[in-house]
C-alpha cells in the first residue's frame, strides 16, 4: 500500500519545522512542503527549500504568488472595504485564502491525500485555511497537529527538534510571533499580551519611529483606473511593484502603525500590532477618489457594505457566494473611480490633501459661497417642508414632538 501523501503549508518557522517530523512519526506519511511567496521577503525565503528537506520533507514546492496576491486579493479588498473594526487592514486575513488555494494546487500536482497546516487551535488562521480547503478540495483530509500533539510551548517545540537533531534558527529568546507579506507585518506575543503595555520599541521592524522621521513632509500622488491603483507620482507600476514602492515611501515617514485589540472569530479578544505602510497610503487615497465620484446613496451603501465585507474576509469566508457577490458590487461601484489623489506623509500620518477625477460629481458653481447663477436658494423652503412633513403632522395631531417628552 502506497504511503499517504500530505502537503503542508510551510513557512520555515518553528511550528511548521516541527510539524514535518511529527506528521511522519504519527501518520507514517510522505510530507511535501508548500511555500507561497506573497512578499514575505528574502530573509524568510532564503534557504527555505533546504530547511524543509532537512526537516524531513520529501519535496518543497515554492509558488510566486505576489502579483496574484495584489491584483486579485488586495485590490478587490481595497475597492470593497479593507478595514476590520475600524483599524486593521486585513493583511494576514487577505493572504490566507490565496495560500490555501496554492496549497490545494500543489496537492493536486503531487496526488496528495491530505492537507496540513501549523495553525493553533486558538487563532483565526485555522478557519481561513480550512474554509478554503472545504470550498476547493472537500475530498482531501485536513490535519491540524496543534489540536492533537502534546507540544504546548516554544520550549517544547525547540526540545522536540533538538531531540531529532533537526536544525532551526528559532530560539527560546524570540519574543514575538510575526507574519509578513507585501501588504503588512503583524506582531503578537511578549509584552503585547498585556493591553496596558505600550508597544516596546523593538516590536517595529518596517517603519521608523515617527519621532525620528524626516522633519519635512512628502506628498505622494496615486493614480487610479476603475478603482485600481496604477501609478505613483506619474510612474506606471505593476501591482506588486506599486505596493513595494509605497511601502518604502511610507516606512521612512513612520506611516502605517496601528495597535488593535480585536475580536477574533473564535471568540476571544487578541492584541495585534500591525505595520501597513503602503496600504495606509492607498486606503487614504482611494477614499479621496470615492469622495469625488460616488453619489450620496451609493457612498453610504458602500460604507455599510464595507463593514460586512471586511468581516467576511477576516472570518475566512473568501470562497463564498456572498463574498463574491459583494466583490462584484464593489467592482461596479468602482467603475468611475478613476483619478488622482495626493496623500501627505509626515511624522507617522498619511492625510489626503488633494483629489480629482474626470468623473467627479463636485461642481464648484453649486457648492461655492460666492454669488452663483445655478442654485435657487428659495427651493430649499419646499424641500425642508416636505422632508419634515411627518414631524409636522405628528405635532399638529398629538402636540409638540408628537406628544413625546423633549
Amino acid at each position: 500500500m502506497a504511503k499517504k501523501k500530505v502537503v503542508l503549508a510551510y513557512s520555515g518557522g518553528l511550528d511548521t519545522s516541527a510539524v514535518i517530523p511529527w506528521l511522519k512519526e504519527n501518520i507514517d506519511c510522505e510530507v511535501i512542503a508548500f511555500v507561497g511567496d506573497v512578499g514575505q521577503g528574502e530573509e524568510d525565503l532564503t534557504g527555505i527549500e533546504k530547511k524543509a528537506i532537512d526537516s524531513g520533507a520529501s519535496a518543497c514546492r515554492i509558488l510566486d504568488l505576489k502579483r496574484e496576491f495584489v491584483a486579485d486579493f488586495i485590490y478587490p479588498c481595497l475597492m470593497a472595504g479593507i478595514t476590520y473594526e475600524g483599524k486593521y487592514l486585513l493583511g494576514t486575513s487577505i493572504a490566507r485564502p490565496l495560500l490555501a488555494k496554492g496549497q490545494v494546487q500543489v496537492a493536486r500536482e503531487f496526488g496528495a491525500d491530505a492537507l496540513a497546516h501549523g495553525c493553533t487551535g486558538k487563532g483565526n488562521d485555522q478557519v481561513r485555511f480550512e474554509s478554503t480547503f472545504a470550498a476547493l478540495a472537500p475530498d482531501l483530509e485536513v490535519i491540524a497537529p496543534w489540536r492533537h500533539w502534546n507540544l504546548r510551548s516554544r520550549e517544547d517545540l525547540l526540545n522536540y527538534l533538538a531531540e531529532r537533531k533537526i536544525p532551526t534558527t528559532a530560539s527560546a529568546k524570540k519574543i514575538y510571533s510575526r507574519d509578513g507579506n507585501l501588504w503588512h507585518l503583524s506582531h503578537e506575543g511578549g509584552a503585547l499580551e498585556n493591553p496596558a503595555n505600550t508597544p516596546p520599541d523593538d516590536v517595529w521592524m518596517l517603519t521608523v519611529d515617527p519621532r525620528q522621521a524626516p522633519n519635512e513632509h512628502q506628498d505622494v500622488a496615486i493614480d487610479f483606473e476603475a478603482g485600481r491603483p496604477v501609478a505613483v507620482d506619474g510612474e506606471k507600476l505593476a501591482p506588486e511593484q506599486l505596493i513595494t514602492h509605497l511601502n518604502k515611501l511610507a516606512a521612512k515617514h513612520g506611516v502605517g502603525r496601528v495597535d488593535v485589540l480585536e475580536n477574533r472569530l473564535v471568540g476571544m479578544k487578541s492584541r495585534g500590532v500591525y505595520e501597513t505602510p503602503g496600504g495606509t497610503i492607498l486606503v487614504e487615497a482611494y477614499q479621496g477618489i470615492e469622495q469625488c465620484v460616488l453619489d450620496r446613496e451609493t457612498k453610504h451603501w458602500k460604507q455599510e457594505m464595507s463593514v460586512r465585507f471586511a468581516e467576511l474576509v477576516y472570518n475566512g469566508r473568501w470562497y463564498t457566494p456572498l463574498r463574491e457577490a459583494l466583490s462584484t458590487c464593489a467592482e461596479k461601484i468602482a467603475e468611475r473611480c478613476t483619478g488622482r489623489a495626493v496623500v501627505r506623509l509626515f511624522k507617522g500620518s498619511a492625510n489626503l490633501v488633494a483629489r480629482s477625477s474626470p468623473h467627479s460629481l463636485y461642481e464648484e458653481s453649486y457648492a461655492t459661497f460666492s454669488a452663483d447663477e445655478v442654485y435657487n436658494q428659495k427651493h430649499a423652503e419646499g424641500f425642508i417642508r416636505l422632508l419634515s412633513l411627518p414631524e409636522r403632522i405628528a405635532a399638529l395631531k398629538f402636540g409638540p414632538n408628537g406628544g413625546r417628552p423633549y
